[in-house]
């Protein structure tokens, strides 16, 4: 499912326009993404938690030419399914 067709089920699920519904997910994915860069977490209790991880500098190599390249520390977003998720997935 892509962002239109869960556009299209929102929108009728809840007898909305197909503009709302796009809003809707915006705010949504806009708050997340908000928290994140703050570094704060995301509960979402049943569904999942939104989290950051810091990932250490590392050395890695070129797959083309071999050469060894140097992966400066970086940031990660990371979710962790909530067990409703789970129970859902695995009916």
């Amino acid at each position: 499912m892509n962002k239109s067709e869960l556009e299209k089920q929102i929108a009728t699920k809840n007898s909305i326009t197909l503009k709302e519904a796009g809003k809707i997910i915006d705010m949504f994915t806009g708050s997340i993404m908000s928290a994140l860069e703050a570094g704060e977490e995301v509960q979402l209790i049943g569904f999942g938690n939104f989290s950051v991880s810091k990932v250490k500098a590392r050395e890695g190599r070129n797959p083309r030419t071999g050469a060894v390249i140097n992966i400066p520390t970086h940031n990660s977003p990371r979710f962790k399914v909530g067990q409703k998720l789970k129970d859902a997935v695995n009916k």
